[in-house]
């Protein structure tokens, strides 16, 4: 009993916790309103600026969509004429996983 206790007093960090756990601590902290049309970096914000928390979270540059879409063409235009002028297949293998890398980048962006 006593290990199940510790467990449940044990509060999981906010960074850590869930959209759906982020919403439920919401609604019980009773100051924010919008909850359920909010996604989990403005459920966070949200609930640290109740707190008083300051936010040193990761300080990311926020990169858009549509330039990584324009990056990764870029970079698979860079290849074809890589591969038109015959380069060497190193050469035509790096442009090919830079722009499989910018296509990754915008999967996580998303």
């Amino acid at each position: 009993m006593a290990k199940k206790e510790r467990k449940e007093k044990k509060e999981k960090p906010l960074d850590k916790m869930t959209a759906t756990e982020l919403r439920k601590y919401a609604l019980d902290a009773g100051e924010i309103s919008g909850v359920h049309g909010m996604n989990k970096e403005e459920l966070l914000s949200a609930i640290k600026q109740v707190k008083g928390i300051k936010d040193e979270g990761k300080h990311t540059e926020k990169v858009s969509m549509r330039d990584l879409k324009e990056k990764a063409a870029a970079m698979r235009a860079k290849k074809l004429e890589a591969i038109a002028a015959k380069e060497p297949q190193a050469k035509i293998n790096i442009l090919r996983k830079k722009a499989n890398r910018m296509k990754k980048r915008t999967r996580k962006a998303a």
